[in-house]
């Protein structure tokens, strides 16, 4: 009889679904008069799935930083659609909207960093996507000069969070090129502010301390004219300048060819104090020396400013760039590099030489510039963080077995002693 009862029950249960309607919604009604309270609107409206919304970088609120001094900020997301200094593919001018319509997945419902405890679009800074740099395309001396005062502008304004004590006076741009000659202007910029040079940590297959001259022509003039800026000189020209800490800056990544007959070219590089990491240098040291031997030569206190050229990945991965060389790293290594580089102290920032013209349909290289972003802003609010002692590494550590992987990379990386620099330095003295 119980049996019998239950099987009516359930037969009863389906009828009333059978006769339920999807058009059985509420009835709709008018907003109050003095209009429907923001919180509710925000409940409703407020989040975008990562297809819809505005196309901003990772969804961030856009402000024309430029143009409104008074929104003060701490992280900058900078488009510098500027490409008329390359020497062989152009097509970075599309790179920041490339970028910004990969980076549509990152949101801040589902952007908790796994590797780094946290979430750096709920975490303590005020993030804005500031639009682009409206940046000439028929005059690069011009278009130098808008970069240069673009970026001034923006690192000269206090920070939201102001906090001298912790070196956090001015906010964090993080660039969007563009080609590689942006972090000229930036550069320039930086030197201006902090009233000293900045140490540069560039990831690239190239060197881009070339002198102008390197790139021989009839019609080349002394060192000085509009055509000495491009994308494989704007070091040497920063170098010159004084901008940069040349004693505590390194190259990594590198696997170009060199001018000429012979190795001048290395030689001119160490003039400008680089230290050189070769793409092969991997295979020796592994992620872990690479990372040893930029923290070692950097330091952590240091003012810096990281630039990565996307070409520095292998282009069967990021095929959309300016000047693609064969052999580089994978994805994961230069995002694992850089997750061990968490603790440098970036005052600014660079993702150059995104092409989507040349990208895949997957459009593998603006997804990798995306992701490689989003390191960067990571690795900078969490070192935010310990400076003003918010952090508290018991509730940021990663659950399950391998919550103590990152003491067993720090020991692995102990044990290796001096012999990551001692490679690196063999091919430095070529």
């Amino acid at each position: 009889m119980q049996l019998f009862i239950t099987f009516v029950l359930f037969l009863l249960a389906l009828l009333r679904l059978s006769r339920a309607s999807f058009y059985d919604n509420p009835p709709l009604e008018l907003p109050p008069a003095e209009g429907t309270p923001l919180d509710e609107l925000e409940r409703k409206w407020g989040t975008d799935f990562g297809f819809s919304g505005i196309m901003t970088y990772a969804h961030l609120p856009h402000i024309r930083c430029l143009t409104t001094p008074s929104e003060l900020f701490d992280i900058g997301i900078l488009g510098v659609p500027f490409d008329t200094s390359v020497s062989y593919r152009t097509g970075a001018r599309f790179g920041p909207r490339a970028i910004r319509a990969a980076s549509a997945r990152q949101t801040s419902f589902r952007g908790f960093n796994a590797r780094a405890g946290l979430n750096p679009y709920t975490a303590w800074p005020k993030i804005l996507d500031c639009g682009d740099v409206p940046v000439s395309p028929f005059d690069n001396a011009l278009a130098l000069r808008q970069m240069s005062e673009a970026y001034l502008e923006l690192v000269n304004r206090r920070a939201l969070s102001y906090d001298e004590s912790t070196f956090w006076t001015h906010p964090r741009v993080v660039s969007l090129g563009g080609d590689h000659s942006i972090a000229l202007p930036a550069l320039r910029a930086l030197n201006k502010v902090y009233e000293q040079p900045i140490a540069v940590l560039h990831f690239d297959a190239h060197l881009d301390t070339w002198h102008p001259a390197k790139y021989p022509s009839a019609w080349f003039e002394s060192p000085g004219a509009q055509s000495d800026m491009n994308h494989g000189s704007m070091f040497w020209i920063a170098s010159n300048e004084g901008l940069i800490l040349n004693s505590s800056s390194v190259h990594a990544g590198l696997r170009t060819r060199l001018s000429g007959d012979d190795f001048g070219d290395y030689h001119d590089d160490d003039r400008q104090g680089f230290l050189r990491i070769e793409t092969d240098d991997i295979d020796v040291l592994g992620v872990n020396g690479i990372v040893r031997t930029i923290l070692d030569t950097i330091g952590t206190e240091t003012p810096l400013y990281l630039s990565i050229d996307i070409d520095v990945l292998d282009p069967g991965i990021a095929p959309g760039t300016g000047t693609p060389e064969p052999g580089g790293w994978t994805t994961r290594e230069l995002i694992q590099i850089l997750r061990g580089i968490e603790g440098l102290n970036i005052v600014g920032a660079d993702v150059v030489e995104v092409s989507p013209g040349y990208d895949d349909r997957a459009e593998g290289t603006a997804l990798a510039g995306a992701h490689v972003a989003y390191e960067i802003i990571t690795s900078i609010v969490k070192r935010g963080m310990k400076d003003r002692g918010l952090w508290v590494e018991s509730e940021h550590e990663k659950p399950g077995r391998l919550s103590n992987w990152r003491d067993k990379a720090k020991q692995v990386i102990s044990d290796m002693g001096d012999g990551a620099q001692k490679v690196v330095g063999a091919r430095n003295e070529l």
